[in-house]
């Protein structure tokens, strides 16, 4: 390979799998590039990319581990690196060369929530944290703002950009109620006793090497995996009749949801897409309940969006305590009034993260309805209802109609966007309700388990500044207002290390204390380094 000289920095970039998704996210991301390359310019050095734009495929991103490998081949290890992102990507395409990269590495996100450059970068930085890999992170809207700047420049002369992270303060220097210390304890000698399963429908969804939980961590929460195959899914969907996936339709049409019904497959959500949908989950709630698994996951986005419409209505529905009753041989009704946990993109760190707040949230008769969502962008509120900063928590699938405004009446159905689900399926779309919530997060770091928690509110927002943020981001997706308690927009993302956080809601500010201390606790209790993060709704520390 050749030595590039000195002030040069490479350039790569990656993309989506996906063809569709990366041909259509080019134009943002080559304007990102031009302003990065120009601001890179005014501080003296030159951006150099290390793979070219393809025109036979109208993009210029890696697409895939095969190319990834090739790229690296040709990348000079000791000189500086930049990993420039404003889409999705799939982190295991250049995991492989960071991971043997010698120079300064640095990722960049745009700030955008139609874009999600952020959204990738921060799976990227997860999966980097969890690989050992030492790197530092930059994001901005503009890439001209003074703590952009600053960073980029501190980055070039020194190979380090940092953050403050003083919002977070270990588990061990807090005072934890002795209620939840209790209660933790009893909950873990459970877990170590009678222990757990949880349901992984195929590993690694999207390149997510931050999602996978090595089994001998796992292990010692009294949690095991049981491996099982998207194929099996996709058979005992077709296994279930007309007359169950009927039946499943019709409930949830005398519950009030409301399906955005067309007649063109190739664009529009048919009946017959929710129909097959409705199918998924029987079989999803059969092959829980056969195996035994507390928790699973659903790997929709690689292989079953080839064979069935996308799942996330299915798993909207799993994660909602009040759910279309599917019955055994003998006819008894599996998990009846319960939710059956399930983890979006098999994210096995939200797995674990669900099945914490599943038990905590029954013991503490809290709402145990529990999500994760995209972090995928935030905003100020352009409607002059707060002055506080907002973050937009969205995410496909797995979000239950618990936590909508009016539940399933207040929620819809629309179809996923063609561009990543070609056989379609419907959303399970809704508004967050206001309330008091517990936010978290299980990561990967030096070979151990880590848990950040801390807490938020969810807030109303006029329709017309909520249609503004979905419009801006995916609007046949539920979206979340939230506000965080003492964590700024940056201090979130310096410190959290994954594109998707946990939720889940409480009945007051009180009890959603009393919930993340409990929940921080068991985690403490069975191994994790636990940290809290901001402060109380009242703005006292924890």
């Amino acid at each position: 390979m050749k030595k590039l000289p000195k002030k040069t920095i490479q350039l790569i970039v990656n993309g989506d799998l996906r063809q569709s998704a990366n041909e259509k996210c080019w134009p943002a991301q080559a304007a990102m590039e031009k302003k990065l390359g120009e601001v890179i310019a005014s501080f003296g050095y030159k951006l150099v990319r290390a793979h070219p734009y393809k025109p036979d495929l109208k993009h210029g991103f890696i697409g895939s581990q095969k190319e990834g490998m090739a790229v690296f081949a040709t990348v000079d290890p000791t000189t500086p690196l930049i990993v420039a992102e404003s889409v999705w990507q799939y982190s295991h395409h250049l995991l492989h060369g960071l991971i043997s990269h010698q120079a300064p590495i640095l990722t960049v996100a745009n700030w955008s929530g139609t874009w999600p450059g952020l959204v990738g970068m921060l799976n990227l930085n997860g999966s980097l944290t969890k690989a050992g890999v030492a790197y530092s992170t930059l994001w901005s809207e503009t890439f001209d703002d003074a703590p952009f700047r600053d960073g980029l420049a501190s980055w070039l002369k020194t190979g380090v950009a940092k953050h403050k992270t003083a919002h977070v303060k270990a588990l061990a220097k807090a005072t934890v109620p002795p209620k939840a210390r209790a209660l933790a304890r009893k909950i873990a000698e459970d877990l170590r006793t009678r222990k757990s399963i949880m349901g992984v429908f195929d590993e690694g969804c999207m390149g997510m090497y931050n999602a996978i939980i090595p089994d001998e961590l796992l292990f010692k929460t009294g949690v095991y995996k049981e491996r099982l195959s998207q194929s099996a899914l996709y058979y005992d969907a077709t296994q279930v009749s007309d007359a169950e996936a009927r039946a499943v339709y019709d409930w949830y049409v005398a519950k009030g949801l409301k399906f955005h019904l067309g007649t063109d497959e190739a664009t529009e959500l048919t009946e017959a897409q929710v129909l097959w949908q409705c199918k998924t989950y029987v079989a999803a709630v059969r092959i829980a309940d056969e195996f035994g698994a507390e928790t699973i996951g659903i790997q929709y986005q690689q292989g079953l969006k080839d064979l069935l419409p996308a799942s996330d209505l299915v798993e909207g529905t799993l994660n909602s305590t009040e759910r279309p009753p599917v019955t055994r041989a003998d006819g008894s009704v599996i998990r009846a009034g319960e939710p059956i946990p399930h983890f979006n993109e098999v994210d096995e760190c939200a797995g674990l993260d669900g099945l914490f707040t599943d038990r905590v949230h029954k013991a503490l008769g809290q709402p145990r309805a529990n999500t994760l969502h995209d972090l995928r962008w935030g905003d100020w509120d352009k409607s002059g209802t707060t002055k506080e900063y907002v973050w937009v928590f969205l995410i496909s699938g797995s979000a239950p109609a618990d936590h909508h405004v009016d539940g399933w009446a207040g929620s819809d159905s629309l179809r996923q966007p063609p561009m990543y689900f070609r056989l379609g399926g419907g959303t399970l779309r809704g508004i967050a309700k206001p309330g008091e919530i517990v936010w978290s997060r299980v990561f990967l770091e030096k070979g151990k388990l880590k848990m950040d928690l801390g807490r938020a509110k969810v807030i109303t927002l006029p329709r017309e500044e909520t249609e503004r943020r979905w419009n801006e981001t995916t609007p046949q997706w539920p979206i979340m207002h939230a506000v965080t308690y003492g964590v700024s927009r940056d201090q979130m993302m310096a410190r959290h290390k994954a594109n998707h956080i946990q939720v889940a809601y409480a009945t007051s500010a009180k009890e959603a204390d009393l919930a993340m201390y409990a929940k921080a606790a068991l985690a403490a209790e069975l191994g994790l380094e636990v940290c809290l993060c901001g402060t109380k709704a009242d703005g006292k520390p924890f």
